[in-house]
């Protein structure tokens, strides 16, 4: 369950530098937005930001807030499209092949991954909890 938690704490990783990228974008261009849901997605992206970094700092050295973080992270992940393979939807456009033929089911298989990631870190919650002996937490 280690290696399991370290590779999500890992994707969290990057995305975080793609979040980074969106954050500037999103904080040079919040005048522009007109729509509300627009502006309410540019300000969840700060806190989400903050969150995913403490959730993989938490993760990988297998704290009791790392689980805690990624749980209050998940429906933001999904509202965001913030997602831990979420850089997958961009390989088709690093293959040169620029249709809008790949990205659906690309953000598919992104969304499902996501509910996997949360059943396993659910099981790995549950395993670390019952292996400590006397229930405290590292």
């Amino acid at each position: 369950m280690r290696v399991l938690l370290r590779v999500f704490s890992f994707l969290d990783l990057i995305s975080l530098v793609f979040m980074a990228m969106q954050l500037w974008a999103v904080a040079k261009h919040f005048s522009q937005f007109t729509l509300l849901s627009e502006k309410i997605q540019g300000l969840l992206m700060f806190p989400m930001f903050v969150l995913v970094a403490i959730g993989a700092y938490g993760l990988f050295f297998q704290k009791r807030y790392g689980f805690i973080s990624y749980y209050i992270q998940f429906l933001f992940r999904l509202y965001l499209w913030v997602f831990s393979i979420g850089f997958i939807t961009l390989l088709p456009e690093a293959f040169s092949n620029y249709d809008d033929n790949w990205f659906p089911i690309l953000l598919k298989v992104c969304f499902a991954a996501e509910f996997v990631r949360l059943y396993l870190t659910v099981k790995a919650h549950y395993k670390l909890r019952h292996n400590h002996a006397n229930g405290v937490w590292e």
